[in-house]
């Protein structure tokens, strides 16, 4: 038997992912999907397709992918980390490091 693994989530990280769970529930509804038809779009089973509209981490995130697809959604996971913040500041720190001269 395979080892299950599961990531060990901080209170932040799962109400990021609840929050992604109910996302992709409401989106679900206003294409008036049924779990039946995403199920069969997907090929995912209906108890995964309940733990993705609760965000559960157990689910691997191209299960989430699938989904996000079949909702014409998947396109916006690109844009996760593409404004990087606190990235561009910790560059900028660099930069301006060797420039003290």
């Amino acid at each position: 038997m395979a080892d299950k693994r599961t990531a060990t989530l901080f209170p932040k990280q799962v109400k990021l992912l609840e929050q992604l769970g109910e996302n992709i529930r409401l989106a679900t509804k206003r294409r008036k999907l049924t779990q039946t038809q995403l199920a069969e779009r997907t090929g995912l089973s209906k108890p995964t397709l309940r733990k993705i509209e609760r965000g559960e981490g157990s689910v691997s995130i191209g299960h989430y992918m699938l989904v996000l697809s079949v909702l014409g959604l998947a396109e916006d996971v690109a844009q996760v980390a593409a404004d990087d913040v606190l990235g561009r500041k910790l560059q900028d720190i660099e930069l301006l490091k060797g420039k003290s001269s």
